[in-house]
């Protein structure tokens, strides 16, 4: 198998022509700690250089090895008995080369023996090891749990665990979802005790559908003040799982299938509380979330790029009535737009990674003191309000975007092998079931909706445009960007109509708001470099041509006044035959 990276020319494009300056040197924190650590990078050059090694190494670890053993790991599964949870053999090799290689501290501060990477580097990183394994990614993708440890606990905890993180010695998991609270996170209700004698809190309840339960180092949401129904009454935990932590069972799943999801019961399990109390959903967790969303968005291109690969290569060797099926006019659409959709999901990906990091990034600075000039101060405020408004927006608009596409792409490459496809045989069958949990899990595709929505309305989006186009109208073709531009006007008309109707009729047609939303962002993505190539500008042609014609099927269904699914369902659903 080939080095899933260097194999992988748009994945190398987006790190050298993506502008990625004010990032390295947020990150790199003006190259200070090349005094500290000689392995730390002295300028932008060289640490692009850093990120391309050690991007290199993943890609060949998941190309040679993890890819190999990913259809044995799914045929096996994970084990469960006797309350203790048991990997496939082939993950349990996965995650040690993985930490051998001193992988699991992507992005952790070097400090704690960390690599340091930017969410853009760590991104890419989620999709070659989802393209091997997508199973694989809930343990490697989990790595946003030692980077909330890292942003808002404790010296004393973060010096206690996140060594074990970043030497692979430990894996984590984020214990949120309850078995009656579902997505609905205000209503968890796993109660918190607080021990002041001890100077430690104590966790009773029952938690559910948790991807990687059997980690060993736990961040928990429990309900710290009594008597609270809400968000407010939510604190962050994390705890060790010892003997008081019980797997009461696994889920036979349909997919991911090398990837532990549990039921887990919390007996007095004693935990320390992370930042401060009443915060945990309201700032801990939503911060989270952020990470959790682009690493699934992640996930879903990993996979997609797989899907493309498998689809292409059986469409070049499969010969029907005398020809490759891939000359058939059918199938090469087929195949151009599994091509076209994928780089375009990645470009959107990329670029919410790259809001997540000036967000974050742009509030360590603000955190770290070392701005004292008051209009400078000022403008640094409010760049970073801006970008946290834009991450709020963006993350779930990705994995919205992201995991319904790959259900598209890992379907089409189904359909292109054939009869072959359904069979386990080849691996479209397993990239078809792992795709299928992508847009379901940390959030559904219809909560992203209500999560991107906001952003939407309230004129974050606006402003994002806006910005881009600022940004990028002086070195794209202007005949591309004035066709955008020209739905964009359409959109925004559109938008302020939708905006005054009804909550229930604004519900219902939201999924068209953040589709067409999404669309536009994604075109102005694309052709920032379609004049880097001939083959990023066909793309760019292709997907936005395609884009626009969806952008206007959106708008026409939110001015429609289409009530229907509202007013006549009961009618729909139900037959009665007396009628």
């Amino acid at each position: 198998m080939p080095n899933f990276y260097t194999d992988n020319p748009d994945i190398r494009f987006y790190l050298k022509n993506m502008d990625l300056s004010e990032i390295i040197r947020l990150r790199e924190n003006g190259f200070r700690e090349r005094e500290l650590y000689d392995y730390a990078p002295s300028d932008e050059a060289d640490a692009l250089d850093n990120y391309d090694r050690v991007l290199s190494l993943l890609g060949e670890i998941a190309g040679e090895r993890i890819a190999m053993r990913a259809p044995e790991v799914d045929k096996e599964g994970t084990h469960f008995e006797n309350g203790k949870v048991t990997y496939a053999v082939g993950i349990a090799k996965d995650i040690d080369e993985l930490a051998q290689a001193d992988l699991m501290g992507f992005t952790l501060p070097r400090k704690y023996g960390g690599l340091n990477l930017p969410s853009v580097a760590y991104t890419m990183g989620i999709e070659m090891v989802s393209r091997a394994d997508a199973s694989l990614m809930t343990v490697f993708g989990l790595q946003d749990i030692a980077e909330t440890i890292n942003a808002f606990a404790d010296d004393e905890i973060k010096n206690k665990y996140l060594p074990l993180f970043c030497k692979g010695t430990v894996t984590g998991a984020m214990v949120l979802t309850e078995p009656d609270a579902g997505s609905d996170l205000q209503a968890v209700s796993l109660r918190a005790t607080e021990d002041p004698e001890n100077g430690c809190w104590h966790l009773n309840g029952v938690k559910r559908f948790i991807s990687n339960g059997n980690g060993h180092i736990l961040l928990v949401m429990a309900r710290s003040e009594p008597g609270t129904r809400d968000a407010r009454g939510l604190s962050l935990f994390v705890c060790e799982a010892d003997e008081t932590v019980k797997i009461r069972r696994i889920e036979d799943k349909m997919g991911i299938k090398g990837s532990p999801t549990c039921e887990m019961q919390f007996v007095n399990t004693r935990a320390r509380l992370i930042g401060k109390r009443r915060l945990g959903l309201i700032r801990y967790v939503m911060s989270l979330m952020n990470g959790a969303r682009l690493g699934i968005a992640g996930q879903a291109l990993g996979i997609a790029e797989a899907c493309v690969r498998e689809a292409i290569e059986y469409a070049e060797s499969r010969e029907q009535f005398g020809k490759k099926i891939k000359e058939f006019p059918a199938v090469a659409a087929m195949l151009v737009n599994m091509k076209v959709t994928t780089e375009a999901m990645r470009a959107f990906t990329y670029k919410t990674a790259s809001v997540v990091d000036l967000e974050h990034l742009l509030g360590l600075r603000l955190d770290s003191g070392e701005v004292t000039d008051k209009e400078e101060l000022q403008r640094l405020k409010e760049r970073q309000a801006s970008y946290r408004r834009y991450a709020a927006m963006l993350t779930p608009m990705a994995k919205y975007f992201t995991t319904e596409r790959v259900q598209t792409i890992a379907t089409d490459n189904i359909q292109i092998h054939g009869g072959s496809g359904f069979m386990k045989d080849y691996d479209a069958e397993r990239h078809f079931r792992d795709a299928r949990i992508t847009n379901i899990y940390e959030g559904t595709t219809q909560l992203q909706v209500v999560a991107a929505i906001g952003g939407i309305r309230s004129g974050a989006y606006k402003s994002y445009v806006e910005e881009e186009v600022a940004r990028i109208k002086d070195r794209v073709n202007p005949h591309s960007l004035e066709k955008i531009l020209d739905r964009y006007g359409h959109f925004l008309t559109a938008l302020e109509m939708y905006k005054a109707q009804q909550p229930d009729y604004q519900d219902l047609h939201a999924q068209e708001v953040v589709e067409a939303a999404t669309l536009l962002i994604t075109d102005l993505a694309l052709i920032e470099f379609a004049s880097r190539s001939e083959h990023k500008r066909a793309v760019a042609e292709k997907f936005t041509l395609d884009s626009l014609a969806d952008i206007d099927r959106a708008i026409t269904k939110i001015l429609s006044g289409d009530r229907i699914a509202l007013d006549k369902m009961g009618q729909i659903i139900t037959f009665d035959s007396r009628q």
